[in-house]
């Protein structure tokens, strides 16, 4: 299950198949990290069309602040959209899934209820796919076309709900500072935006000038002062990450670090809080 769309005709037929998909689903369940909700939005998310549900289901809480967390859901809740934070690698709450299966609506005058049709939606590696698991369950297998919506969507059956997979979905005409933010949580491969060192310095950079590395650093007992090419050297050491002559291996230090911040092996971090966004004046 999943697909990635990443340049802009593919991202293009993508858009197109989902908001033809929309006249025909009851909800649609937005997935985000929980450690950047802003940053994670689907470039498609301004354009569901009203009235049709959107919530937010922000994943991989478990790796971001606990407290941030509960006011980014009061946040979403305020601007008018129901949000729920989830640690993925668990099961669901009964009264999750309960809320989807009770938008079944009515298939005829007879008033024979059919199954929630939902889709999820989000950016590459955000847990769209795990969300859909947890709905479905691992092992599902498609169920047949639906009478009267989009060919080439696949649907998965779940307990009062069927489940349309889509592809995830990046917007190449943002920023490259976005792809190389996105790449600290591993929504964009690394390797294909920009070398692991250069990557790594921003990401502790940014850190620094939010307050946050002296808690990640502390991980590896690493201190936070210095500056970022200093710090990452003090990682290369720390890790064993030198090259033959004995110097530090930034290439392989960076990549170390990034690896182990965004798979939270470094701890709880939040990259943004709903007062001070990583991208300034983005909204929901």
């Amino acid at each position: 299950m999943g697909r990635t769309v990443w340049y802009p005709g593919h991202m293009a037929k993508g858009r197109r198949q989902l908001m033809e998909l929309c006249d025909s689903l009851d909800l649609i369940l937005e997935v985000r990290d929980a450690r950047a909700p802003l940053l994670t939005m689907s470039p498609m998310s301004d354009n569901f069309p009203a009235p049709l549900p959107v919530w937010t289901v922000m994943s991989k809480a478990d790796l971001a602040d606990t407290e941030i967390t509960s006011r980014w859901v009061r946040y979403f809740k305020n601007q008018g959209r129901p949000a729920w934070a989830f640690d993925l690698r668990r099961n669901l709450p009964e009264s999750f899934k309960k809320s989807i299966s009770a938008l079944s609506p009515p298939s005829s005058a007879k008033r024979i209820y059919r199954d929630a049709r939902v889709a999820v939606v989000g950016t590459p590696n955000v847990g769209k796919s795990m969300l859909l698991n947890r709905l479905v369950g691992r092992r599902a297998t498609p169920v047949g076309g639906i009478p009267g919506v989009t060919r080439g969507v696949a649907w998965f059956r779940g307990p009062g709900c069927v489940v349309a997979d889509s592809p995830g979905i990046l917007d190449p005409r943002a920023d490259a500072s976005v792809h190389r933010q996105l790449a600290w949580l591993s929504s964009t491969k690394g390797e294909v935006i920009g070398a692991w060192d250069e990557l790594a310095r921003e990401c502790i950079d940014f850190m620094r000038r939010k307050g946050l590395a002296a808690g990640v650093m502390s991980a590896w007992d690493v201190g936070a002062d210095g500056t970022p090419h200093e710090i990452l050297e003090r990682v290369g050491g720390r890790l064993g990450k030198l090259m033959p002559g004995g110097g530090t291996d930034l290439v392989a230090a960076g990549r170390a670090f990034i690896e182990a911040l965004a798979s939270g092996r470094l701890g709880r971090i939040s990259f943004e809080s709903p007062d001070s966004p990583i991208i300034p004046g983005r909204n929901p």
